[in-house]
């Protein structure tokens, strides 16, 4: 069995739990909290909720670490560090910072003698395998990504992150006449806000300047800055009603050309549908967890990416019932 340890216990750490579940070969070991532990109630019975100042104390009682905080300023942080302590896996999305966050975490984990997987879940993750896939297949073609309609995790903390903002969902929707546009093989040439819209739902504290928290959204980089964004202020109750759910999805789309003269059209779709982002998101982390513990017995070391992990490494499955029922 694999000894699963959860660090941060919101949705992903919620989804992890539920994962680990239906995951044959795990097991939940312990959830590390920055909040009081004695306020943290979690769904499996037997299991302890330990404060995360004492996660050193369990460097031998967990194989997998998975972090669960945000990426804007937890996970830059939390994955060197405990990196030095565990196998880890986080979910980090600032696609523009991944080679940098990259490596400051090789430095930790290869210093450590431990595997960290970063950027794991379906954007980066599956969809950059299927990008990459893509481009090996067509290398004559134009690569596509459209995200939603739904509710972007990274892109809503990082709203709650800003001054006077108490709480926020932001909503990813995909422009469809750019959509149509890609699926029709017209390979046509798309600027970031032209192919997204940004809407934001926010509860604002007591007293907080609504202007200035639209203008700090609206400029902020990597998130924001380079699309048409709307928000609208809204009350606690309005949010709770109207925004609970956590639906997400999304399209990778490679248009391409093949034949002696490029004369015929090829376009490659992968797409998902997820009622709850959060979930799904975990049940890849949980497939990346075999995978990490599988190369920490090998003695590998550093950090990884979706890309440098071989598939048969993310299932439970024996090699051979995996030629016989999947190939």
């Amino acid at each position: 069995m694999t000894r699963i340890g959860i660090m941060g216990y919101g949705n992903l750490g919620r989804g992890i739990e539920c994962a680990v579940k239906y995951a044959p070969d795990m097991e939940l070991v312990a959830v590390f909290t920055r909040r009081d532990p004695a306020t943290v109630t979690i769904q499996t019975e037997n299991v302890p909720v330990v404060s995360a100042n004492e996660a050193d104390a369990w460097t031998d009682k967990i194989d997998v670490l998975l972090l669960c905080g945000g990426s804007a300023t937890d996970l830059p942080e939390q994955t060197p560090q405990y990196a030095k302590l565990f196998n880890v896996i986080d979910s980090f999305d600032t696609h523009a910072r991944i080679p940098e966050h990259f490596s400051n975490v090789d430095a930790a984990a290869g210093e450590s003698g431990h595997v960290a997987i970063i950027s794991v879940g379906w954007d980066p993750g599956m969809f950059s395998l299927n990008r990459v896939y893509a481009n090996a297949v067509l290398p004559e073609g134009k690569d596509y990504t459209f995200w939603g309609k739904g509710v972007s995790q990274g892109h809503s903390d990082a709203i709650r992150r800003i001054e006077g903002v108490k709480n926020a969902k932001q909503y990813t929707i995909p422009i469809d006449a750019a959509l149509d546009a890609v699926r029709s093989g017209k390979q046509p040439e798309l600027s970031t806000r032209e192919k997204h819209l940004r809407e934001c739902f926010v509860v604002l504290e007591d007293g907080a300047d609504a202007a200035k928290v639209e203008e700090k959204i609206k400029t902020m980089p990597n998130y924001f800055a380079d699309y048409d964004t709307t928000v609208h202020f809204i009350s606690e109750e309005e949010l709770l009603r109207d925004h609970s759910g956590m639906a997400h999805g999304g399209f990778v789309i490679r248009s391409g050309k093949t034949g002696m003269h490029l004369e015929n059209n090829a376009v490659i779709e992968y797409s998902l549908k997820l009622d709850s982002n959060p979930e799904f998101t975990t049940s890849v982390l949980i497939a990346y967890a075999r995978a990490a513990k599988r190369l920490y017995d090998e003695g590998i070391k550093g950090a990884k990416t979706v890309l440098d992990i071989p598939p048969a490494y993310l299932s439970e499955r024996p090699d051979a019932e995996l030629r016989a029922a999947l190939l």
